[in-house]
Protein backbone atom coordinates (compact mmCIF):
# COMPACT_ATOMS: atom_id res chain seq x y z
CA UNK A 1 0.00 0.00 0.00
CA UNK A 2 1.50 3.29 -1.07
CA UNK A 3 1.58 5.80 1.77
CA UNK A 4 -0.96 8.48 2.15
CA UNK A 5 -0.18 11.58 -0.26
CA UNK A 6 -1.23 14.71 1.07
CA UNK A 7 -1.05 17.80 -1.56
CA UNK A 8 -0.64 21.40 -0.52
CA UNK A 9 -3.91 23.43 -0.60
CA UNK A 10 -4.53 26.05 -2.70
CA UNK A 11 -3.28 29.48 -1.23
CA UNK A 12 -6.33 32.01 0.14
CA UNK A 13 -6.41 35.22 1.57
CA UNK A 14 -4.68 35.25 5.36
CA UNK A 15 -7.95 36.94 6.64
CA UNK A 16 -10.32 34.35 5.38
CA UNK A 17 -12.31 32.74 8.11
CA UNK A 18 -11.99 28.90 8.44
CA UNK A 19 -13.83 26.97 6.01
CA UNK A 20 -14.82 23.38 5.32
CA UNK A 21 -11.66 22.84 3.03
CA UNK A 22 -9.71 23.54 6.31
CA UNK A 23 -11.56 21.24 8.51
CA UNK A 24 -10.75 18.19 5.68
CA UNK A 25 -7.08 19.12 5.37
CA UNK A 26 -7.30 18.67 9.20
CA UNK A 27 -9.10 15.47 9.13
CA UNK A 28 -6.70 14.28 5.71
CA UNK A 29 -3.67 15.16 8.70
CA UNK A 30 -4.93 13.14 11.49
CA UNK A 31 -5.60 10.44 9.28
CA UNK A 32 -2.07 10.82 7.67
CA UNK A 33 -1.01 10.20 11.18
CA UNK A 34 -2.42 7.47 12.11
CA UNK A 35 -1.80 5.67 9.00
CA UNK A 36 1.99 6.49 9.82
CA UNK A 37 1.68 4.99 13.28
CA UNK A 38 0.25 1.62 11.79
CA UNK A 39 2.28 -1.36 10.94
CA UNK A 40 2.04 -0.21 7.20
CA UNK A 41 4.21 -2.14 4.99
CA UNK A 42 6.97 -0.12 3.00
CA UNK A 43 5.84 -0.06 -0.93
CA UNK A 44 8.04 -3.19 -2.42
CA UNK A 45 7.76 -1.82 -5.57
CA UNK A 46 10.11 0.99 -4.37
CA UNK A 47 12.49 -1.00 -2.76
CA UNK A 48 15.73 -1.26 -4.97
CA UNK A 49 17.05 -4.67 -6.69
CA UNK A 50 20.49 -3.95 -5.08
CA UNK A 51 18.67 -3.00 -1.33
CA UNK A 52 16.77 -6.42 -1.80
CA UNK A 53 20.26 -8.05 -2.75
CA UNK A 54 21.95 -6.91 -0.04
CA UNK A 55 19.11 -7.73 2.51
CA UNK A 56 19.13 -11.90 1.34
CA UNK A 57 23.16 -11.41 1.80
CA UNK A 58 22.68 -9.91 5.60
CA UNK A 59 20.51 -13.15 6.20
CA UNK A 60 22.78 -15.48 4.27
CA UNK A 61 25.33 -14.43 6.82
CA UNK A 62 23.27 -15.14 9.63
CA UNK A 63 21.83 -18.22 8.45
CA UNK A 64 25.77 -19.55 8.10
CA UNK A 65 25.98 -19.44 4.05
CA UNK A 66 28.74 -19.65 2.26
CA UNK A 67 29.84 -16.43 1.08
CA UNK A 68 29.48 -15.88 -2.83
CA UNK A 69 30.06 -13.36 -5.02
CA UNK A 70 26.65 -14.06 -6.99
CA UNK A 71 24.90 -10.69 -7.62
CA UNK A 72 27.08 -8.40 -6.81
CA UNK A 73 26.85 -7.03 -10.11
CA UNK A 74 24.41 -6.09 -13.02
CA UNK A 75 24.62 -7.18 -16.72
CA UNK A 76 23.34 -5.42 -19.33
CA UNK A 77 22.68 -8.91 -21.00
CA UNK A 78 18.68 -10.69 -20.77
CA UNK A 79 20.64 -13.75 -20.04
CA UNK A 80 24.04 -15.73 -18.41
CA UNK A 81 23.71 -18.21 -20.68
CA UNK A 82 21.78 -19.88 -23.39
CA UNK A 83 21.31 -23.85 -23.15
CA UNK A 84 19.91 -26.63 -25.23
CA UNK A 85 18.85 -29.50 -23.58
CA UNK A 86 17.24 -32.15 -25.41
CA UNK A 87 16.58 -36.15 -25.34
CA UNK A 88 14.73 -39.00 -27.48
CA UNK A 89 11.57 -38.83 -28.43
CA UNK A 90 10.80 -42.11 -25.79
CA UNK A 91 13.86 -41.44 -23.52
CA UNK A 92 13.03 -39.66 -19.71
CA UNK A 93 16.30 -39.17 -18.21
CA UNK A 94 15.77 -39.19 -14.04
CA UNK A 95 17.33 -35.53 -14.31
CA UNK A 96 18.63 -32.60 -16.02
CA UNK A 97 22.10 -34.33 -15.84
CA UNK A 98 21.23 -37.33 -17.91
CA UNK A 99 19.78 -34.87 -20.85
CA UNK A 100 21.71 -34.12 -23.72
CA UNK A 101 23.30 -30.47 -23.99
CA UNK A 102 24.12 -28.50 -26.69
CA UNK A 103 25.04 -24.20 -26.61
CA UNK A 104 22.30 -21.91 -27.55
CA UNK A 105 22.21 -18.75 -28.98
CA UNK A 106 19.86 -16.02 -28.38
CA UNK A 107 18.39 -17.10 -31.06
CA UNK A 108 17.17 -20.01 -29.56
CA UNK A 109 18.44 -23.52 -30.59
CA UNK A 110 19.76 -25.32 -33.79
CA UNK A 111 18.89 -29.20 -32.02
CA UNK A 112 16.19 -30.80 -34.81
CA UNK A 113 12.65 -30.99 -32.92
CA UNK A 114 11.44 -33.71 -35.37
CA UNK A 115 13.85 -36.22 -33.89
CA UNK A 116 14.37 -35.00 -29.99
CA UNK A 117 12.18 -33.22 -27.36
CA UNK A 118 14.05 -29.78 -27.32
CA UNK A 119 14.14 -27.30 -24.27
CA UNK A 120 15.80 -24.10 -24.66
CA UNK A 121 16.92 -22.43 -21.63
CA UNK A 122 17.97 -18.90 -21.17
CA UNK A 123 18.98 -18.78 -17.80
CA UNK A 124 19.00 -15.82 -15.86
CA UNK A 125 21.10 -16.44 -13.23
CA UNK A 126 23.65 -19.45 -12.68
CA UNK A 127 25.36 -20.28 -9.54
CA UNK A 128 28.87 -19.95 -10.44
CA UNK A 129 29.47 -18.00 -7.82
CA UNK A 130 29.84 -15.14 -9.85
CA UNK A 131 26.72 -14.49 -11.46
CA UNK A 132 25.36 -11.06 -12.07
CA UNK A 133 21.75 -9.70 -11.78
CA UNK A 134 20.90 -10.18 -15.41
CA UNK A 135 18.67 -7.20 -17.10
CA UNK A 136 15.95 -10.30 -17.14
CA UNK A 137 16.01 -10.51 -13.31
CA UNK A 138 16.58 -7.32 -12.69
CA UNK A 139 12.62 -6.97 -14.37
CA UNK A 140 11.07 -9.90 -12.94
CA UNK A 141 8.88 -9.37 -9.92
CA UNK A 142 10.24 -8.91 -6.43
CA UNK A 143 9.63 -12.28 -5.31
CA UNK A 144 11.07 -14.20 -8.02
CA UNK A 145 14.81 -12.20 -7.15
CA UNK A 146 14.23 -12.65 -3.84
CA UNK A 147 14.13 -16.52 -4.55
CA UNK A 148 16.88 -16.85 -7.00
CA UNK A 149 19.31 -15.11 -4.85
CA UNK A 150 19.44 -17.16 -2.10
CA UNK A 151 18.64 -20.60 -4.24
CA UNK A 152 21.38 -20.25 -6.50
CA UNK A 153 23.79 -19.13 -3.01
CA UNK A 154 22.81 -22.37 -1.44
CA UNK A 155 24.40 -24.09 -3.99
CA UNK A 156 27.70 -23.00 -2.89
CA UNK A 157 27.11 -25.44 0.31
CA UNK A 158 30.40 -28.05 0.77
CA UNK A 159 27.41 -31.04 1.53
CA UNK A 160 26.09 -30.36 -2.30
CA UNK A 161 29.29 -30.67 -4.03
CA UNK A 162 29.39 -34.50 -3.85
CA UNK A 163 25.77 -35.17 -4.21
CA UNK A 164 23.13 -35.68 -6.91
CA UNK A 165 21.59 -32.84 -8.90
CA UNK A 166 18.23 -34.17 -7.68
CA UNK A 167 19.67 -33.56 -4.04
CA UNK A 168 20.82 -30.15 -4.54
CA UNK A 169 18.23 -28.44 -6.57
CA UNK A 170 15.48 -29.70 -4.35
CA UNK A 171 17.04 -28.19 -1.15
CA UNK A 172 18.13 -24.85 -3.05
CA UNK A 173 14.51 -24.33 -3.90
CA UNK A 174 13.29 -25.14 -0.42
CA UNK A 175 15.42 -22.91 1.05
CA UNK A 176 15.04 -20.11 -1.58
CA UNK A 177 11.51 -20.00 -0.94
CA UNK A 178 11.95 -19.81 3.19
CA UNK A 179 14.94 -17.34 3.29
CA UNK A 180 13.13 -14.88 0.89
CA UNK A 181 10.04 -15.14 2.92
CA UNK A 182 11.92 -14.34 5.78
CA UNK A 183 13.23 -11.33 4.26
CA UNK A 184 10.10 -10.38 2.45
CA UNK A 185 8.72 -10.27 6.70
CA UNK A 186 12.05 -8.02 7.28
CA UNK A 187 11.79 -5.79 4.76
CA UNK A 188 7.88 -4.93 3.95
CA UNK A 189 6.26 -7.02 7.13
CA UNK A 190 3.86 -9.35 7.35
CA UNK A 191 0.40 -7.62 6.45
CA UNK A 192 2.72 -7.31 2.87
CA UNK A 193 1.33 -9.05 -0.31
CA UNK A 194 5.65 -9.90 -1.18
CA UNK A 195 5.36 -11.62 2.09
CA UNK A 196 1.72 -13.52 1.61
CA UNK A 197 2.79 -14.50 -1.36
CA UNK A 198 6.04 -15.88 -0.59
CA UNK A 199 4.78 -17.92 2.23
CA UNK A 200 2.32 -20.13 -0.22
CA UNK A 201 5.86 -20.73 -2.33
CA UNK A 202 6.34 -23.96 -0.64
CA UNK A 203 3.33 -25.18 -0.62
CA UNK A 204 2.62 -24.62 -4.45
CA UNK A 205 5.78 -25.91 -5.25
CA UNK A 206 4.73 -28.99 -3.62
CA UNK A 207 1.57 -29.80 -5.42
CA UNK A 208 3.45 -29.08 -8.85
CA UNK A 209 5.72 -31.78 -7.47
CA UNK A 210 3.52 -34.37 -6.79
CA UNK A 211 2.25 -33.90 -10.39
CA UNK A 212 5.16 -34.17 -12.05
CA UNK A 213 6.63 -36.92 -9.77
CA UNK A 214 3.39 -38.81 -10.39
CA UNK A 215 3.68 -38.04 -14.50
CA UNK A 216 7.70 -38.88 -14.52
CA UNK A 217 6.84 -42.32 -13.00
CA UNK A 218 4.46 -43.21 -15.37
CA UNK A 219 5.97 -42.04 -18.96
CA UNK A 220 9.23 -43.50 -17.08
CA UNK A 221 7.15 -47.00 -17.57
CA UNK A 222 5.47 -46.26 -20.73
CA UNK A 223 8.62 -45.93 -22.48
CA UNK A 224 9.94 -49.16 -20.79
CA UNK A 225 7.49 -50.79 -22.50
CA UNK A 226 7.75 -49.51 -25.80
CA UNK A 227 11.40 -50.18 -25.79
CA UNK A 228 10.75 -53.82 -24.68
CA UNK A 229 8.34 -53.77 -28.13
CA UNK A 230 5.54 -54.52 -25.36
CA UNK A 231 3.55 -51.46 -26.91
CA UNK A 232 4.08 -49.95 -30.38
CA UNK A 233 6.07 -47.16 -31.11
CA UNK A 234 3.06 -44.98 -32.76
CA UNK A 235 0.87 -46.16 -29.38
CA UNK A 236 3.37 -45.22 -27.08
CA UNK A 237 3.60 -42.06 -28.65
CA UNK A 238 0.21 -41.07 -28.94
CA UNK A 239 -0.28 -42.34 -24.91
CA UNK A 240 3.01 -39.88 -24.28
CA UNK A 241 0.91 -36.95 -25.99
CA UNK A 242 -1.89 -37.68 -24.58
CA UNK A 243 -0.04 -37.67 -20.96
CA UNK A 244 1.86 -34.54 -21.52
CA UNK A 245 -1.81 -32.97 -21.86
CA UNK A 246 -3.26 -34.20 -18.36
CA UNK A 247 0.41 -33.18 -16.80
CA UNK A 248 -0.23 -29.56 -18.12
CA UNK A 249 -3.75 -29.16 -17.25
CA UNK A 250 -3.19 -30.27 -14.01
CA UNK A 251 0.13 -27.84 -13.47
CA UNK A 252 -2.44 -25.27 -14.79
CA UNK A 253 -4.98 -26.40 -11.78
CA UNK A 254 -2.24 -24.89 -9.18
CA UNK A 255 -4.16 -21.95 -7.61
CA UNK A 256 -3.05 -19.11 -7.00
CA UNK A 257 -0.62 -19.13 -9.36
CA UNK A 258 2.68 -19.01 -8.00
CA UNK A 259 4.89 -16.10 -8.22
CA UNK A 260 8.91 -17.00 -8.41
CA UNK A 261 8.21 -20.21 -10.30
CA UNK A 262 6.66 -21.61 -13.20
CA UNK A 263 3.41 -23.78 -12.46
CA UNK A 264 4.32 -26.05 -15.79
CA UNK A 265 6.89 -27.04 -17.13
CA UNK A 266 9.76 -25.20 -19.06
CA UNK A 267 8.91 -27.23 -22.14
CA UNK A 268 5.97 -29.94 -23.03
CA UNK A 269 7.86 -32.48 -23.68
CA UNK A 270 10.66 -35.19 -22.25
CA UNK A 271 13.31 -32.44 -21.68
CA UNK A 272 11.02 -30.27 -20.21
CA UNK A 273 9.94 -33.37 -17.58
CA UNK A 274 13.40 -34.12 -17.21
CA UNK A 275 14.35 -30.87 -16.10
CA UNK A 276 11.98 -30.33 -13.98
CA UNK A 277 12.12 -33.97 -11.85
CA UNK A 278 15.47 -32.46 -11.12
CA UNK A 279 13.59 -30.17 -8.60
CA UNK A 280 11.20 -31.97 -7.90
CA UNK A 281 12.33 -35.48 -7.42
CA UNK A 282 13.22 -35.16 -3.52
CA UNK A 283 11.35 -31.95 -2.60
CA UNK A 284 7.96 -33.58 -1.08
CA UNK A 285 10.50 -35.36 1.45
CA UNK A 286 12.62 -32.05 2.00
CA UNK A 287 9.21 -30.61 2.26
CA UNK A 288 7.89 -32.58 4.71
CA UNK A 289 10.47 -31.92 7.25
CA UNK A 290 9.99 -28.01 6.55
CA UNK A 291 6.27 -29.21 8.05
CA UNK A 292 8.01 -31.60 10.75
CA UNK A 293 10.35 -28.49 11.75
CA UNK A 294 6.97 -26.01 12.30
CA UNK A 295 7.46 -24.35 8.96
CA UNK A 296 10.54 -22.31 10.39
CA UNK A 297 13.31 -21.39 8.40
CA UNK A 298 16.16 -22.06 10.92
CA UNK A 299 15.30 -25.65 12.20
CA UNK A 300 14.97 -26.67 8.78
CA UNK A 301 18.05 -26.00 7.52
CA UNK A 302 20.19 -27.09 10.71
CA UNK A 303 18.47 -30.40 9.67
CA UNK A 304 18.12 -30.04 5.87
CA UNK A 305 22.42 -29.72 6.45
CA UNK A 306 22.58 -32.51 8.67
CA UNK A 307 20.60 -34.74 6.72
CA UNK A 308 22.53 -33.86 3.55
CA UNK A 309 26.27 -34.52 5.39
CA UNK A 310 26.08 -37.54 4.04
CA UNK A 311 28.45 -39.37 0.92
CA UNK A 312 25.42 -41.02 -0.79
CA UNK A 313 22.26 -40.55 -2.04
CA UNK A 314 20.57 -42.98 -0.70
CA UNK A 315 22.22 -42.32 3.06
CA UNK A 316 20.58 -38.48 2.50
CA UNK A 317 17.59 -40.20 2.42
CA UNK A 318 17.73 -41.80 4.95
CA UNK A 319 18.68 -39.06 6.72
CA UNK A 320 16.07 -36.77 5.82
CA UNK A 321 13.45 -39.45 6.28
CA UNK A 322 14.91 -39.84 9.96
CA UNK A 323 14.70 -36.20 10.30
CA UNK A 324 11.25 -36.49 9.21
CA UNK A 325 10.00 -38.77 12.36
CA UNK A 326 12.22 -37.38 14.71
CA UNK A 327 10.81 -35.72 18.01
CA UNK A 328 11.70 -31.70 18.00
Amino acid sequence: MNPTRIDPPASRPANSAPSLWLLTLVLVALSALGAGASDSPPNSEAASRKDLVSAVKHLEKKLGFHRTKNFNKQSTESAVDYRCYYTGKLELPDSYGGLQLAPGTKAGCTVDTQQYDVFFYALDAAASGKTPVSATLEHESVERLLVVVPHEDFHANKELRKLPATLGEASATLIGFLTASEVARQKFGKNSEVFQNLQREPDLFARKAEIVNRFHAQMRQLYAAAQSGEIPEHDALAQKQRALEGLHQQCMDINPSPKSFNRCLPANNNAGLAFDETYTKYYLLMYQLYLAKGRQLRPTLIALQRALDARTEVEVVKNLEEAVTERN
